[in-house]
């Protein structure tokens, strides 16, 4: 009865922000999701996040809109290469729901995913070369 009660004496609005975030964080916890945003927010996000002093984004990459029981939710991804991105999709769809739910008890209507690009492996990954001077 007083649970019942409590829960009739106000209201709990969730800002859009805090779903983009939650949304971001649940995306980059995915195997095969090398990063998040497409094109120029992406390398300029890259950039700004090697700089001292500065935090990643999470919610780079993210759109929301957030209704009052409701939340569709857009990502742009880049996906890992060799991994498949119909698996990498549904694994970050269900991820995202569960995290968004979970959290926020707000209904994910949708996930819409664009893979914007795909990740080839570096060449620095490769064995480094011996040096020629000593």
């Amino acid at each position: 009865m007083l649970v019942e009660e409590a829960a009739t004496r106000g209201k709990t609005v969730v800002a859009d922000g805090v779903v983009e975030k939650i949304a971001g964080l649940a995306a980059r916890e995915v195997r095969g999701i090398h990063a998040m945003g497409g094109g120029f927010a992406r390398g300029y996000g890259a950039m700004r996040d090697r700089m001292p002093g500065t935090a990643t984004d999470v919610s780079r990459g993210v759109k929301v809109e957030v209704g009052e029981k409701q939340t569709a939710i857009d990502l742009t991804v880049v996906v890992d290469y060799g991994i498949s991105i119909a698996d990498v999709a549904a694994d970050v769809r269900g991820h995202v729901v569960e995290a968004v739910e979970h959290m926020t008890g707000l209904d994910v209507v949708e996930v819409n995913i664009t893979v914007h690009d795909v990740h080839l492996p570096d060449d620095t990954t490769a064995e480094a070369p011996t040096p020629r001077v000593r």
